[in-house]
This record gives structure tokens, C-alpha cells and sequence, in this order.
């Protein structure tokens, strides 16, 4: 991942700037991270390894290049995250010279603070941890990769997302942006939720990663993995919990759209192995990943909104 300083756009005969879509979507992500960068105290970048979190990475770079980037990284790791995605992240901290702050779900788990679910899914149990190295590390605003075309709660969502004393989002509290202004404005326990990807798509984010050469953990592209099937998916075995009884593993030609905790995250049977046979694939489908591929959003049919307002990303 390789910060590269913008470069000018034509010009048209009248000399206003010519941007492209994705041109514009990194614009409007870069004026987020500067105005952030300028509001706010202690801001920080949730940081996971999916692809999401890396671009929203590579634009952070890219908007202070060549001065270093003014925010930390903060990873919820529930215990359960794939191997690949971890080493990436490991390495992009180590490559960029970033401080990583680590929550662990498995150290509450530990000592009482949160009990194992019987479907042994993680991802609902990321909210203690997150919600205390927030207020721990006395984070003011938070950068999260969260898209409004994922999912109809984060569709909700504003640019800037006030979150209260007990980092819980009230979607009656979200404020006005109008003309990409943005209102940071916030007392002592509060924090600001910042999402510079919230106008992209799953296909502007490959669209640039591709324009952009972003590497990407390899479980993005097709791999032969073994899988079973549980509730119309294909998920990884693993200490988490699977297979149980009648659940038979088997090898098949697969990546993942999305990348969460190993329980709730399906991977989808695809011969994509390169960025322009996702692309490809992506522009045919007609699902989000979220729909497609994580167990987690099926518990219910408000099941993200009600983790949102626990002070969930």
C-alpha cells in the first residue's frame, strides 16, 4: 500500500476540473480525514484488514502524503479473525511504522465479562471491548469503513455520527450536512463516528483498489478453502464451532466478499482470481456482501440498527 500524492485532473475548455466518479469519492474522503485531522483531539481508524479498512487506510496516507498520517489504528479482534487478514495487518502496520491498538473480545471472555453465545459467533460480542478502548484511550472520533449501501441501518448513517457518553447512537440526534459541512461539535464523553466511505459502493471500492494497485489479504480472490454449508452459506471450519453433526466439509473454489469473525462470514463459490473478474462478478451480482455473506445481519430483521445503537459500528 503505497501513498501517492494527487495529481491534477484536466482541465475543461472553461477551466473548471474534470473528476471522475472516483476521483470525486476520494476528494470528498480526503476533505473528511483533513477536516477530522483539524476538529479533533485524539481521532483514531478502525483497522481490520478488510478492504474497506484498507482503503480508507490508503486515503488516510494519501491526504497528508509525504507527512505522516496523524491518526493511530484500532483493531476488535474477537479471536475468531482468518489468519490471512490478520498477517495483513500485521504487515501494513509494520510497513507504514503505525501504532495498533488491540481489543480483545477473548480477554473479556476470560475474565467473565462476556459469556461464549451457544452459536458461537464473536461479532455481536465486539461492542464492550470497542466501546471501552474508546472511552479507555479517550478516542474523540473514530473512523469506520461502514458504507450505506451495505445495509439499510447504515444507510441512516451520516458522515459524522454522534455517539453519547455511552458511545450509543441515536438516530433522532443525527445532525444536517448540508454542502459537506460537517458538525464535530461534541462534549467531554462524547465521540464522533466518521465514515468517509459512506457514499461509495462495493464496486467504486474495487474500482479503486484496482486504479489504485491496493494489495488485499488473498481470501478476496478465489482459492480452493474447506467449507461447509450452514444456513444457505460456506463457512470455514474452525475452534469457533463448526461443522457440528450433519455438517460435512468439503473443498471448493471460493472467496470472500467481506471479511468479519470466521462463524458469521460465508465465503461465496467464485473462479475470480484476479481484480477484474471481481469487478466483473460484483457489477452482475444483486446482493451486498452484508445480504450475501454475514450470518450476523439475519438474527433479526433490525439486528445491525439494534447493535448500533449498543455502539456498534
Amino acid at each position: 500500500m503505497t501513498a501517492r500524492v494527487p495529481t491534477s485532473p484536466p482541465l475543461l475548455p472553461d477551466g473548471a476540473y474534470l473528476l471522475s466518479h472516483l476521483d470525486a469519492l476520494e476528494s470528498e474522503a480526503v476533505h473528511i480525514f483533513r477536516e477530522v485531522a483539524g476538529e479533533f483531539e485524539s481521532p483514531v481508524i478502525l483497522f481490520s484488514g478488510g478492504k474497506d479498512s484498507i482503503v480508507m487506510l490508503h486515503l488516510a496516507l494519501k491526504a497528508f502524503a509525504p507527512a505522516a498520517m496523524p491518526f493511530s489504528l484500532l483493531h476488535v479482534d474477537t479471536g475468531h479473525n482468518f489468519p490471512e487478514v490478520l498477517a495483513y495487518r500485521d504487515r501494513t502496520v509494520a510497513r507504514h511504522g503505525l501504532r495498533l491498538h488491540v481489543a480483545s473480545v477473548q480477554d473479556y471472555i476470560d475474565r467473565g465479562a462476556l459469556r461464549e453465545r451457544p452459536d458461537g459467533t464473536r461479532n455481536p460480542l465486539q461492542t464492550l471491548p470497542l466501546t471501552e478502548k474508546i472511552q479507555n484511550e479517550k478516542f474523540d472520533a473514530v473512523f469506520g469503513g461502514g458504507r450505506r449501501d451495505e445495509e439499510k441501518a447504515r444507510a441512516k448513517e451520516r458522515v459524522f455520527s454522534l455517539r453519547d457518553e455511552f458511545s450509543q447512537w441515536d438516530p433522532r440526534r443525527q445532525r444536517p450536512e448540508l454542502w459537506n459541512l460537517y458538525n464535530g461539535r461534541h462534549v467531554p464523553g462524547e465521540h464522533v463516528r466518521v465514515f468517509p466511505l459512506a457514499n461509495w459502493t462495493e464496486l467504486d471500492v474495487w474500482q479503486y483498489i484496482d486504479r489504485e494497485g491496493v494489495e488485499l489479504p488473498e481470501i478476496y480472490f478465489a482459492h480452493e478453502r474447506e467449507v461447509f454449508e450452514r444456513n444457505g452459506m460456506w463457512l470455514t471450519a474452525g475452534e469457533w464451532g463448526g461443522p457440528k453433526d450433519g455438517e460435512r466439509v468439503e473443498k471448493r473454489i471460493v472467496r470472500y466478499r467481506t471479511v468479519g469473525d470466521m462463524s458469521c462470514t460465508g465465503a461465496v463459490d467464485s473462479d475470480a482470481t484476479t481484480q477484474d473478474a471481481v469487478i466483473a462478478e460484483i457489477t452482475a451480482s444483486r446482493l451486498t456482501e452484508r445480504g450475501a455473506t454475514r450470518a450476523d445481519d439475519r438474527l433479526s430483521e433490525a439486528a445491525m440498527e439494534d447493535r448500533k445503537r449498543e455502539g456498534y459500528f
